[in-house]
């Protein structure tokens, strides 16, 4: 990324008439080129003169295909090569020296839509040997105009997956192992015989589970949404040797053949592991307003209909005129899994839910309102958040408020203490003692019922640590009691 940057800084070619500083040797510190300037921006004495600007900031990559208009021209004026002449534009792949590699570094700094006039010396031209309308040892000019160009991606960095992006897509983040996607494509042997097709209307399948051969995944999780692009796979990301027979009727794969592949990523859909053990996993299908969620204490309204696996409805809440479901996050008013599942939702986020029963009702029966849960039970919840409070933070409140908060706090611990809810009541200690932290606090008598509240409740966490068995934790909270408030 470092060196993406730098590069991009070396090609930066766009007016700036506030600049008053000289040209200079290396151009990594010096302003962009002003259109009419020119410039030696290498150490290979390659110049530069900026004839109209491009657009944007991008700019082509080694492995690239651009498509350009050139005129070459010797320092006479005389024409040794021009496509405007034939009439059709260039296309050539960077990094092959197709022209010479001058030509490629000359490319590289330039924006779509760019026209420059580059100098280049012997060595970056064709040298002592000079070709066809070119004597040895000479300067030339190329007058290159970048039409367009093709970014091409090594997927896997050994020439197995190339892909040449064909259209670009939004630019919203790329699917990751967990996400289901749906994609169109075409499979071609390299003699454009058609051996897999999917539907015009695409395939949905999740990345872990893989789709045709392996090239697909790997090649996807390079893409974002729209993005449409050729590959080209070879055997060992594709079939390997051996025939391959697919069940849809088409031609077979010979042994060791490599594939064309015209894919297009039409949708993903995000998956998160909400538990990071997968047993809890949301699948958002609507995204959230804002970049806030409803986390621990959060007062939440949500909608949603919960089935079995098979599809069965056991309850709903929030559709068909009844009333929606009102909780605050990490108080155990629900399941364990759609606890901790909308803890990590924002306001208007629709997601789907899989809860195994870790998370849902365990080895018990239970019965619903509308079916009976058997034991060990997969739930399926369809979750829509409608709003939600989050809890005020000790900042926001005046000084009374965070001790009456850190009294309550403390309280529910000693509540869930009581009922052999170690875990849970360690973390309504913390949150009390956070509430009543010193700065802020004036006054004497404040103090001394400040530190009484801490005192008390870094001891209730000792216990909670020690039934926890977390020996080092109770010592840790067991010394801050000696310290000065």
């Amino acid at each position: 990324m470092v060196e993406e940057n730098k590069r991009r800084k070396i090609s930066d070619m766009a007016e700036d008439p506030d600049s008053d500083e000289e040209p200079g040797e290396v151009i990594e510190s010096a302003p962009p080129l002003r259109v009419g300037e020119e410039r030696v921006f290498n150490s290979t004495g390659l110049k530069k003169k900026l004839l109209r600007r491009g657009v944007g900031f991008e700019t082509p990559e080694c492995g690239d295909e651009p498509t350009v208009h050139y005129v070459g021209t010797l320092l006479d004026g005389t024409t040794f090569i021009s496509t405007r002449d034939k009439g059709e534009p260039f296309t050539f792949k960077i990094g092959q020296d197709q022209v010479c590699s001058g030509f490629d570094q000359a490319v590289l700094t330039m924006k779509k839509g760019e026209i420059a006039l580059f100098t280049l010396p012997p060595q970056l031209g064709f040298g002592a040997a000079g070709t066809d309308g070119v004597p040895p040892n000479s300067f030339i000019y190329f007058e290159v105009e970048l039409i367009s160009w093709i970014t091409v991606v090594d997927v896997c960095k050994d020439g197995g997956i190339l892909k040449r992006v064909v259209k670009k897509g939004e630019q919203t983040g790329q699917p990751g192992d967990l996400d289901e996607v749906k994609v169109r494509y075409v499979v071609t042997l390299l003699d454009g015989v058609t051996v897999a097709e999917s539907p015009n209307e695409g395939v949905e399948f999740y990345l872990k589970d893989g789709h045709f051969c392996m090239a697909l995944p790997k090649a996807i999780k390079t893409m974002t949404r729209e993005e449409k692009a050729d590959l080209i796979v070879q055997p060992q990301y594709a079939f390997g040797g051996g025939v391959t027979t697919l069940p849809n009727g088409c031609s077979p794969i010979p042994p060791d053949s490599a594939l064309r592949v015209a894919l297009e990523l039409l949708s993903f859909k995000p998956v998160v592991d909400v538990t990071n053990d997968l047993k809890v996993v949301k699948k958002i299908l609507k995204e959230g307003e804002g970049a806030l969620t409803a986390n621990e204490g959060a007062s939440v309204i949500i909608r949603y209909r919960a089935m079995l696996e098979n599809g069965t409805v056991f309850e709903k809440k929030g559709y068909d005129g009844e009333t929606s479901l009102s909780f605050i996050t990490d108080e155990e008013q629900v399941i364990a899994g759609l606890d901790r599942a909308v803890a990590t939702m924002k306001k208007g986020e629709k997601a789907t839910l899989t809860i195994g029963h870790e998370y849902g009702y365990g080895s018990k029966e239970v019965m619903c309102d509308l079916a009976v849960i058997p034991p060990f039970s997969t739930l399926v919840y369809e979750v829509e958040v409608i709003d939600f409070e989050k809890e005020k933070a000790p900042w926001e409140m005046a000084n009374h408020e965070r001790i009456e908060e850190a009294g309550k706090k403390k309280e529910e611990g000693n509540v869930l203490f009581k009922n052999g809810k170690y875990q849970r009541a360690a973390k309504k200690y913390d949150k009390a003692v956070d509430y009543v932290s010193e700065e802020g606090l004036l006054g004497d008598d404040v103090q001394k019922l400040v530190k009484s509240l801490r005192v008390s409740c870094w001891l209730n966490g000792a216990a909670c640590s020690l039934k926890l068995n977390d020996y080092q934790e109770a010592i840790k909270l067991c010394s801050k009691t000696s310290r000065r408030p």
